[in-house]
């Protein structure tokens, strides 16, 4: 056989609730051969469904998106289909959004100035198991870890009620003791984003209005 093997082109989805945003890089990485879009979606729930169809080899995932945020995509994408990489591509470059981006799993980590080649290069590595930072993101990361570690998160009881997820009782402890969502989202190293949606859906589980109700019910549940 003479010549090189043709390449498998790279399977990926894209995922961002920008319409503009998602249409753009669908056909931006369309151009390249060894890349097949083969999905996209506008939230996490449908990246997830996507995901599920399609079997791609990487994912292209914003953060801020309706429905299921980013970082709670991620985790449940590493979850249920660890052989899909996950690089997330998004507008916040803080050390809360990046921390929790990675503990999610995800493999690399760009903000959207990023160049075509730039994020076809960190797809690319991603699916071979490597990870790709850009540089503000990697300054993001040195400065987080020269601060002094953060205090360990409130206990919490062994059986939760309603429906509650380890999180969600946890942010609804932090609620409990006076925390405002900006205090949450830098002791938990989340976005500010994931923080109220959590919050919303903790309002929803527990039936509660507003914030006061949901810290009487953390109290008459011993969770605060």
């Amino acid at each position: 056989m003479t010549g090189q093997e043709a390449q498998v082109p790279l399977r990926i989805v894209v995922a961002d609730d920008q319409a503009s945003v998602r249409e753009g890089l669908v056909a931006l990485l369309g151009l390249l051969p060894d890349i097949d879009v083969v999905g996209s979606a506008a939230n996490g729930e449908e990246a997830l469904r996507v995901v599920a169809t399609e079997s791609p080899d990487a994912i292209l995932l914003d953060l801020h998106m309706p429905v299921l945020d980013g970082i709670d995509t991620a985790a449940r994408l590493t979850q249920r289909h660890p052989s899909v990489a996950v690089v997330v591509l998004t507008t916040y470059d803080d050390d809360a959004s990046i921390l929790a981006a990675l503990q999610a799993g995800a493999r690399s980590y760009l903000t959207k100035d990023a160049s075509r080649a730039e994020i076809a290069q960190a797809l690319r590595s991603a699916a071979t198991g490597l990870s790709v930072l850009d540089p503000a993101v990697r300054a993001s990361l040195v400065a987080a870890a020269s601060r002094p570690d953060k205090p360990a998160g409130p206990k919490l009881p062994a059986q939760l009620p309603d429906g509650l997820t380890q999180r969600e009782a946890e942010i609804l402890c932090m609620l409990a003791q006076g925390k405002s969502n900006p205090d949450i989202a830098a002791e938990l190293y989340l976005s500010s984003y994931t923080v109220k949606s959590h919050i919303n859906r903790i309002f929803a589980k527990t039936g509660s209005s507003d914030r006061n109700a949901a810290i009487r019910y953390a109290r008459e549940h011993d969770l605060g």
